[in-house]
């Protein structure tokens, strides 16, 4: 049986990334030995959080040695150098890539990894994909895949809060060390090719909740889930759209769940425009399938955007679906979804409008067939073909 290894920053966190490697995780345990390698110590608790003590996963627990201060200085002033002032080329990359994860870090990591004895190792994000990248040849013959959740144009674009442009060449180099590179988007591979000349893997999140009871036309609620970010999810947009809409309809309220830093600046947003009575912010819950249930419409106001998990479990409760029109949402959604031109209040508040009108039912039967491809059973053969492929990487230059 083949050992397989996930490497993560952390695996005991309620959110999207971390719930979709445990799901994934479990899942893999059917055919493989897995382990999940793991930067935090989790409370004995926190096996329970995805239900992981049920399964065979192992874990492993490391931490990053401390670097003293003035090797950390010479680490920035080159990451300074590398960021500003030097061509952008092989050397200086891969010397920035040492610099950015000093000796002793990756030794460190080196070791953890080898003691596994693993055929395959996964990077759980971007910035663990182009550490991987950095030890690769220190590990011997294992596969090394990164899995990347971050959009193209998300990560790499002109004040990205992720890497930037500055970044692009380096982050293109790394990743190419690389035996696979897994994204969401099949538009996102077609970039990477155009970029950097490959094309990665492409395996989209699969459903990680089990849905709750469908929704219903008759509940006469928007709905919308995400953590509360600065312009990220468009919950602004959102409230201004409601508030137009508001001023022509009585029926309907809208259900914001999601923490974050931006939960005061809505707040204060949705009591300067008097809907404290039909607006609501509420704190996420793990039974989160309660909102949708109760819902009757899902609204995603992203303006940029990692996968849109919380349109797939929308779907699987029944929900139609209204999105900004990202390439990122038509690619899950399809003809099925409602879109709105992406940072158009006037144009979402038409588009809530309209969802009032609509056929409902037959919306929420696609709804229901749609989220099948998303089943984790499914995403799970397209890792196995992924793990059992030769290594070659597809559409290579």
């Amino acid at each position: 049986m083949k050992k397989i290894c996930f490497i993560a920053d952390s695996i005991f966190k309620s959110s999207g990334k971390q719930r979709v490697t445990a799901v994934i995780a479990e899942e893999l345990t059917k055919y493989y030995d897995v382990t999940i390698v793991t930067f935090e110590d989790p409370e004995q608790e926190d096996l329970r959080m995805y239900d992981l003590q049920n399964y065979p996963i192992k874990f492993v627990y490391t931490h990053f040695p401390e670097i003293g201060k003035w090797k950390k200085l010479s680490y920035s002033i080159y990451n300074y150098l590398y960021k500003n002032l030097l061509p952008k080329t092989a050397a200086t990359s891969d010397l920035y890539a040492h610099s950015s994860f000093p000796r002793q870090k990756r030794e460190a990591v080196v070791k953890v990894l080898k003691e596994g004895n693993y055929d395959v190792i996964i990077a759980v994000n971007a910035y663990l994909s182009m550490r991987l990248a950095t030890i690769k040849k220190d590990l011997g013959n294992v596969k090394a895949i990164g899995w990347i959740y971050n959009s193209f144009n998300a990560f790499i674009r002109e004040g990205s809060p992720y890497l930037g442009t500055e970044l692009k060449y380096h982050y293109g180099r790394q990743l190419q060390k690389l035996d696979e590179t897994v994204l969401l988007y099949l538009q996102d591979s077609e970039m990477y090719y155009h970029a950097y000349g490959f094309s990665p893997f492409v395996i989209p999140n699969p459903l990680t909740i089990k849905p709750g009871a469908p929704a219903s036309a008759k509940n006469r609620r928007f709905l919308a889930i995400g953590r509360l970010m600065p312009q990220h999810k468009g919950f602004d947009l959102l409230i201004k759209a409601f508030d137009k809409f508001a001023q022509h309809n009585q029926d309907w309220y809208l259900d914001i769940v999601g923490d974050g830093p931006e939960k005061d600046a809505l707040n204060k947003m949705i009591e300067n425009r008097y809907l404290t009575r039909r607006v609501k912010i509420h704190p996420y819950t793990e039974n989160i399938q309660m909102f949708y249930s109760q819902a009757s419409v899902y609204v995603s106001s992203s303006r940029w955007k990692d996968f849109g998990l919380v349109l797939v479990q929308a779907m699987a409760h029944g929900l139609p679906v209204i999105s900004s029109d990202l390439p990122s949402s038509k690619e899950i959604l399809g003809d099925f979804g409602i879109y709105f031109k992406n940072g158009d209040v006037d144009d979402l508040a038409k588009k809530l409008e309209d969802a009032t009108y609509m056929d409902w039912q037959p919306k929420s039967d696609e709804a229901l067939m749609l989220a099948q491809r998303f089943n984790v059973s499914v995403i799970a053969e397209q890792w196995k073909t992924l793990i059992e492929s030769d290594g070659q990487r597809k559409g290579k230059k």
